[in-house]
């Protein structure tokens, strides 16, 4: 009787959460309307603080910081909004003007044909994607297998053999990508610079050397952290050590 008084307090928790987020991201979409981007924040950033997030979410988040200037936070938040939906047009545009609008602009290093190649198919699916691929080809080559096994007839036989075989190489390759598509998430440690300026360290100390300056709204990697520092690295190799409070991660 407990446990079903406990499940029924969950449950009309959530349908009252759940309410009062639609309610909140609804107002906050009427103040972004009435140019009123600060308090359209808020009203979004009560949604993440009751623990629900979208891509739409953060894509508003994006956009009423980008229109009050604050290009570090708007980047992040585009960004946020493109991990969840990678392939929205809407989100990569308006990323785009974002970045547009950085101090730095950083030059990617060249890449081979075959890391180009690579990526291109890898950003195909996530590894998620790549992973429930390699179930879908599993399926496919038992069943053809099971068809060329019970067929008695020789050309459907050497077809059915020829496309099962088909199926096998394509699983392999599937559950390669998953695999290496996995490790690329692993080490991807993205952050977005939220000071104004930054002088990056030679090392995690203030009193050592400065290597170079960023600014808001750059994107960088984290490769590692010592106390309250982090060593960052750049697209166009450079690297170097920040303060934690200085940029905010993905």
């Amino acid at each position: 009787m407990m446990k079903k008084l406990l499940y029924l307090s969950i449950l009309l928790f959530s349908i009252l959460s759940f309410g009062q987020n639609d309610k909140l991201f609804d107002q906050g979409k009427e103040l972004y309307k009435n140019g009123k981007y600060q308090q359209a924040i808020n009203s979004w950033m009560q949604i993440l603080e009751n623990g629900q997030t979208s891509s739409e979410l953060y894509f508003n988040i994006a956009n009423a910081q980008y229109k009050l200037n604050q290009i570090g936070p708007s980047i992040y938040y585009y960004e946020k909004a493109l991990q969840l939906s990678p392939n929205d047009s809407d989100i990569k545009t308006n990323l785009a003007f974002a970045e547009n609008a950085r101090i730095d602009a950083i030059e990617p290093l060249p890449q081979s044909v075959f890391t180009k190649w690579y990526k291109n198919i890898a950003d195909t699916f996530t590894y998620d994607g790549w992973a429930i691929l390699a179930v879908g080809f599993s399926i496919v080559f038992v069943i053809l297998f099971l068809l060329y096994y019970f067929s008695h007839i020789e050309k459907r036989k050497r077809l059915l053999f020829a496309t099962s075989m088909l199926s096998i190489v394509l699983l392999l390759g599937a559950v390669t990508m998953a695999f290496l598509t996995y490790g690329d998430y692993s080490k991807n440690q993205p952050a977005i610079i939220f000071a104004n300026q930054i002088e990056v360290k030679s090392e995690p100390s203030m009193g050592s050397n400065s290597a170079f300056v960023l600014h808001e709204g750059t994107k960088v990697q984290i490769m590692a952290q010592d106390g309250n520092w982090f060593r960052i690295s750049l697209a166009d190799g450079k690297d170097g050590w920040i303060p934690a409070s200085d940029l905010k991660q993905l």
